[in-house]
């Protein structure tokens, strides 16, 4: 699959998750296991008023730090970038620092 079809098929995704999303359609506040749906519903969620940023933090246990992470990787980089097996690839690129293994 090439990266254009994986980042059309993503938006598709997170528009999925933000059409009509309540209340009842977020996690539930005692989310031990964060897949990528569930941080992009999370985000979801803020950006489009379901609950406040404050709110998810509190609700979530998460710091404001790793939020704004979760929502600054799917503006760059799509839902999937949310993946953990993800994360480090993309962080490494922003900052420049690569693993030896690379």
């Amino acid at each position: 699959m090439s990266q254009h079809a994986l980042r059309t098929e993503e938006k598709e995704d997170l528009e999925q998750i933000t059409k009509s999303l309540s209340v009842h359609d977020l996690p539930p506040p005692n989310t031990k296991r964060w897949v990528v749906r569930r941080k992009a519903a999370v985000v979801a969620g803020v950006r489009n008023g379901v609950l406040s940023l404050k709110e998810a933090c509190e609700r979530y246990n998460l710091s404001v730090e790793e939020f704004l992470s979760w929502e600054k990787l799917i503006e760059r980089h799509g839902i999937g970038a949310l993946r953990t097996t993800r994360l480090q690839r993309y962080r490494q690129a922003e900052t420049g620092v690569h693993a030896k293994n690379d």
